[in-house]
């Protein structure tokens, strides 16, 4: 049978459509297609909570896919060893508590196991803003990345939500619109931005488990963000932190919807 190029046009728009309209409302967004939104989204879509992710760039998975300094393996502590077990993700034993894996099979696997979950993923979107209420965050301002990108004057079009996750790193994207345009003071110790600090791995790994809550009225961090936004330190590429971060986002929110 001959292909006709206008129904495969019409296949793409027609679905996608269908997955965009089905999601203007859910239970929870993420902001940022890093590990641990990823980590989060998978947790709570199979919990059968309707979740959906929107990342910014072409591709899914922050910086894991680049292991350390383009080095494509990971370490993860024993810790987090059950996590990389739920995903059928292969791991090596360095040494006691020093646990590698190859950081392509490790993003892909997670990737493709939160999205079977239930997890809908748009890529190439970005947060410019929040919907907001009274006193909280119900939802997000998105536009397509290459409009940012090339500075064109194009409205935006509105999600809702009934929680929002910035799993969005360093940048803290979605608390730093917050913090800035949103009436009222971030739960952190002076109510603003804390900003994250120099290396220290072992400190790291343990605030990002700490520093994952939530930091204003219906928006929680999570993984490097949460650190940025609490004042803790980098960890590098060792990565246990930030699917346990995942995790307990996805737990905490779960107790509340």
């Amino acid at each position: 049978m001959e292909l006709n190029e206008i129904i495969i046009t019409r296949a793409i728009i027609d679905r996608f459509y269908t997955k965009l309209t089905d999601n203007l409302e859910t239970d929870v967004a993420i902001v940022g297609g890093g590990p641990s939104g990823l980590i989060a989204g998978y947790f709570l879509a199979k919990a059968g909570k309707k979740v959906v992710m929107y990342e910014r760039k072409l591709s899914i998975g922050g910086g894991m896919w680049g292991g350390g300094m383009m080095f494509n393996e990971i370490v993860v502590q024993k810790a987090a060893l059950s996590i990389l077990e739920e995903f059928g993700i292969r791991c090596h034993k360095y040494q006691e508590n020093y646990y590698t894996s190859d950081s392509v099979e490790a993003i892909s696997s997670i990737t493709a196991g939160a999205m079977k979950a239930g997890l809908t993923i748009f890529n190439c979107m970005s947060m410019e803003d929040v919907m907001m209420r009274t006193d909280k965050v119900i939802g997000l301002v998105l536009n397509w990345s290459p409009v940012q990108m090339a500075g064109l004057h194009i409205d935006p079009l509105t999600v809702k939500s009934s929680f929002v996750i910035d799993a969005t790193g360093h940048a803290t994207e979605v608390v730093r619109v917050v913090h800035q345009k949103v009436p009222g003071k971030l739960k952190t110790p002076t109510g603003e931005i804390e900003g994250e600090k120099s290396m220290w791995s072992d400190r790291a790994e343990t605030l990002t488990l700490e520093n994952t809550r939530e930091v204003f009225p219906g928006l929680y961090v999570a993984g490097m963000a949460a650190n940025a936004t609490f004042g803790g330190p980098r960890m590098g590429p060792i990565f246990g932190g930030m699917l346990l971060s995942g995790e307990k986002a996805a737990k905490e929110i779960l107790k509340r919807l």
